[in-house]
């Protein structure tokens, strides 16, 4: 990990990072479903799956959710700070035995409402992705970003 200072100025649009697979296990279910309390028979029954159309149990959107923000979490920037998740949307199924990949893209630069000399919104769009290439979850990621001061050089990279 390391720590990449990036001020609102240093973001564009479409430019996006994409990251390497991860497969979504039991353990990774059973672990979500004790600290969220969700023991839904979707992600619990075997048994009583295997007679739903889906035929087998799915992970949690919200497990799969946190995984996506959890991989695409490889820079500190101190600059920046998240706002929070709009459009969430569990589009397909995941399974045990799944490999979800993630593609992060900026699709949005703006002033901030209340604070436009010394804040900008960036809106990141999240797509994740199983091992046949099908959306399986996307959302976009609101980051409000300092402005960069006008005696300030550009952006600067240090190590963690």
């Amino acid at each position: 990990m390391r720590t990449v200072e990036a001020y609102f100025e240093d973001y564009e649009i479409g430019s996006s990072r994409s990251t390497t697979g991860r497969t979504v296990t039991e353990a990774d279910i059973v672990l979500h479903a004790g600290q969220t309390g969700d023991f839904f028979p979707h992600h619990m029954d075997a048994e009583w799956c295997a007679t739903q159309p889906f035929g087998q149990r799915i992970a949690h959107g919200t497990l799969i959710m946190s995984m996506a923000v959890g991989m695409t979490a490889g820079d500190i920037n101190p600059r920046a700070t998240s706002y929070g998740y709009d459009r969430v949307r569990f589009v397909r199924p995941v399974f045990i035995g799944d490999t979800i990949a993630v593609r992060a893209e900026i699709t949005a630069i703006r002033d901030h409402k209340r604070r436009p000399d010394q804040l900008g919104q960036v809106d990141e769009t999240v797509t994740v992705t199983n091992q046949h290439g099908a959306v399986v979850l996307s959302l976009v990621h609101l980051y409000v970003v300092e402005k960069r001061p006008t005696d300030e050089p550009g952006p600067t990279e240090t190590p963690a």
